[in-house]
């Protein structure tokens, strides 16, 4: 399915019945990554997992777009859907697109599970996304994944699982490296903890345990700054929690059902 946006084309997948769940995905991935919460969630709701600008099936200007540009696709696609308010499940790159969406369009989020991911990336944050935006288009994307294999999961998870840890691999190296690096340069600019208080859908927030690229700390500061949320902590479980951990897919479904 796609939706025209002024800047080209957003590919979405619109599978199940029911109310309306929105997944959004990590940095150069896509919709796809989805497929085991999708099969999950649709005996009971309508799951659409947009892709971000170019990324997966969306086609792109390649013009710089920003978080709160992203957080607009994902409003002018609930609205296109004429489906919600929108419950809202985002890892992530797709994490901080829900706190933007939610801090700026309130009335089309019903809820929201928050994983691995922050509304500030901390001091630094410009000089260091910077760096990653230019490894993304001047590294080969196959020798970029042995840095983010090893971020996404845990050693359990590489030996018990090689086939799902091949497919979200497979999404990555299929990115393309200009969309990827201004992803990067929209995270390194991206800010709203200053407004994680508005946020009023009510909010569960999970990280994993040995999460280094979005630590326990930044789900912390999200947990005390969105009002009656709730925070999890999951042992053992590295950045794609939702991909690698059952546990961390039934305690989204289950705040997802409420």
């Amino acid at each position: 399915m796609n939706l025209e946006r002024p800047w080209g084309s957003l590919n979405y997948l619109d599978e199940g019945s029911g109310p309306l769940v929105v997944l959004l995905h990590p940095l150069a991935e896509s919709g796809e990554l989805w497929r085991r919460l999708i099969d999950e969630l649709t005996p009971d709701f309508r799951v659409v997992a947009p892709d971000a600008r170019g990324h997966g099936e969306s086609s792109w200007d390649g013009k710089q777009f920003s978080v709160p540009d992203l957080a607009d696709d994902v409003a002018a696609l609930v609205e296109h859907l004429g489906a919600g308010p929108a419950r809202v499940a985002a890892l992530s790159m797709g994490g901080c697109t829900a706190v933007a969406l939610a801090v700026r369009r309130p009335l089309l989020v019903h809820s929201l599970v928050l994983a691995d991911t922050t509304a500030d990336y901390g001091p630094g944050k410009a000089a260091a996304w910077g760096e990653r935006a230019e490894k993304a288009v001047t590294v080969p994307r196959e020798k970029q994944l042995r840095f983010q294999v090893d971020r996404w999961f845990s050693p359990s998870f590489l030996e018990q699982d090689p086939a799902e840890v091949e497919r979200v691999s497979r999404i990555f190296t299929g990115t393309d490296s200009q969309a990827h690096a201004a992803a990067c340069r929209a995270l390194g600019a991206y800010d709203d903890s200053a407004r994680l208080g508005e946020i009023t859908a009510p909010t569960l927030v999970l990280v994993g345990e040995d999460d280094y690229a979005t630590p326990p700390a930044m789900a912390e500061a999200l947990h005390v700054g969105i009002s009656g949320s709730r925070f999890h902590v999951l042992s053992e479980v590295r950045h794609l929690s939702l991909v690698e951990n059952p546990h961390a897919r039934a305690l989204a479904r289950e705040h997802l059902a409420r």
